[in-house]
């Protein structure tokens, strides 16, 4: 499974790129909103940071309605940087979603359609063509609903059917979740930095270091 990060923070985009984890950003209206920067801006900053990964997700705007619309959108966004082949357009699970989704697949340019709930939901942007497809798990577990349990059930009927569709766990919340998408065939977990500062660290591998760091000191004394 690979590594995405969601965020539009350019600090956190730095510091999980510097890792060496990650591969791709996927960011939205309100996470860009949370930074107080121009959507195609941040964007453009976005790809000139992270110039090896294989996907940044640029969404449309929640005022672009119909199919017509998002795409008018989506044929400025992939002008940033040149017609940079790492953008990815996010594309919403609606019906004119699925059409703008057809369209742009059928261009060569890569789509994620995103909020995504059930397995159905999945298979039709599957169909659509889609590149991704992001079911959203913490949002499912607000309302008690188990949201790795979807991702189980999308993964199981991809494999059924040889969709070549890539699946986005979104709105993953804390390490359990990436544990469990992880297991249950994600291709993909998008996660804010905390998380991933989160699964890095475990306290025996902290005791670990302190004891190797004293018997180090004793030793070279």
């Amino acid at each position: 499974m690979k590594f995405f990060i969601d965020t539009a923070n350019l600090a956190d985009i730095k510091k999980a790129y510097q890792v060496g984890v990650l591969s791709g950003v996927t960011t939205n209206p309100s996470l860009v909103a949370k930074e107080g920067v121009k959507f195609e801006d941040r964007i453009e900053q976005i790809l000139k940071e992270v110039p090896e990964v294989e996907s940044v997700s640029a969404e449309v705007t929640p005022d672009a309605v119909t199919a017509e619309q998002m795409i008018a959108q989506a044929e400025e966004l992939i002008k940033i940087n040149n017609y940079d082949k790492n953008i990815t357009i996010k594309l919403p699970m609606t019906l004119a979603g699925l059409e703008a989704c057809r369209y742009l697949t059928k261009k060569g340019v890569k789509t994620n359609v995103t909020l995504i709930f059930t397995v159905n939901q999945a298979l039709l942007a599957a169909r659509a063509g889609a590149t991704y497809v992001s079911p959203f798990l913490g949002r499912l577990d607000d309302i008690s609903e188990d949201g790795v349990q979807l991702v189980t059930k999308i993964a199981e009927m991809f494999r059924t059917h040889n969709i070549e569709s890539q699946i986005i766990a979104a709105s993953v919340r804390h390490p359990d979740h990436v544990t469990r998408v992880a297991m249950a065939g994600a291709h993909i977990a998008t996660i804010p930095f905390s998380v991933i500062e989160q699964i890095a660290k475990h306290p025996l591998t902290e005791q670990g270091l302190e004891k190797f760091a004293a018997d180090w000191k004793k030793a070279v004394q």
